[in-house]
């Protein structure tokens, strides 16, 4: 127990410490056709394995990149110099340890983590390495394609209105490169935060809003019909790539990042680094249904 106990005292103790709290909150449908031009897969390289040492925290699945609170996470947090400033959010790793290998999503930042050294939540660090070891060494490398968890869903930001636009992409599967709101008959390309929203400073209207999201392998998506409900997950039935089935959503409950409500400013000072961890204000439920559109989804590679 002594030993157990110095291994974890050397353990950065940031992420020891719960966010803010879920908040109910109504899934809208957005109920599409779905058009697909171009071939039917890409060819990505094939990505380097790196060799660091992974950690592990009491992770919840939400974070740094405002994702929301799962039962059961296998999820991971980066340092600095791997996050990115939010442009690995939502990426997926495969992390191999003495026990065997895990698959795990990027959901946070780890302030004190320098390149190569990753913290897995522990549900994860259990399937790679026995967690009374606390620091063991690692191979890593990001997955290109990995099997969706469902269709892309969006979440506008709290303090969204029609002069400051916030929105939050999930489901993706391949970390997204960039997010563009259709605007007259093109696209204009949207700021991306390091707590992985992508915003209109200037405001977008009252909506609804289509946004084409590229991703780290070159695909694009259309995603139309998403509504100015701020605080409201919106489900739509459009999938990034074939092998993440797209289908109709249901009603669901969903933790709220929190966060400043109207200040497009990541979340500061907090010993976690997290979204999560500035209290906002809880939301009450309500349903909301977007109208039909087409969505084009066009491939490319790069």
């Amino acid at each position: 127990m002594a030993l157990l106990g110095g291994l974890l005292g050397a353990v950065p103790r940031r992420w020891l410490f719960g966010g803010a709290g879920a908040v109910l909150v109504a899934v809208a449908v957005i109920t599409v056709v779905l058009v697909r031009t171009g071939s039917a897969a890409c060819a990505a390289p094939a990505q380097a394995r790196v060799s660091g040492k992974a950690t592990f925290y009491a992770a919840t699945g939400a974070g740094n990149c405002s994702f929301d609170k799962v039962s059961t996470p296998l999820v991971v947090a980066l340092g600095p110099a791997d996050y990115r400033s939010g442009a690995a959010c939502g990426g997926y790793l495969d992390v191999t340890g003495p026990k065997g290998t895990v698959r795990v999503k990027v959901v946070d930042q780890c302030p004190e983590c320098a390149a190569g050294h990753i913290d897995l939540s522990r549900e994860a660090f259990t399937k790679i390495a026995n967690p009374v070891d606390g620091i063991v060494p690692v191979t890593f490398r990001t997955v290109t394609d990995p099997g969706l968890p469902g269709p892309v869903t969006v979440r506008v930001k709290e303090g969204s209105s029609q002069y400051w636009l916030a929105l939050r992409f999930d489901n993706h599967g391949n970390a997204l490169t960039s997010a563009e709101l259709k605007v007259g008959n093109g696209f204009q390309k949207l700021q991306r935060t390091d707590f992985n929203y992508w915003i209109d400073e200037s405001g977008a209207g009252g909506g609804p809003f289509t946004v084409r999201l590229t991703d780290a392998t070159g695909r694009q998506t259309v995603v139309p019909g998403i509504r100015l409900s701020p605080e409201q997950v919106q489900r739509t039935a459009v999938s990034m790539y074939s092998g993440g089935a797209a289908q109709a959503a249901t009603p669901a409950r969903s933790a709220a990042p929190s966060g400043p409500a109207s200040v497009p400013a990541p979340p500061s000072g907090s010993p976690s680094g997290s979204a999560s961890a500035v209290a906002g204000s809880p939301a009450a439920p309500a349903a909301a249904e977007a109208a039909a559109a087409p969505v084009v989804e066009t491939k490319s590679c790069q």
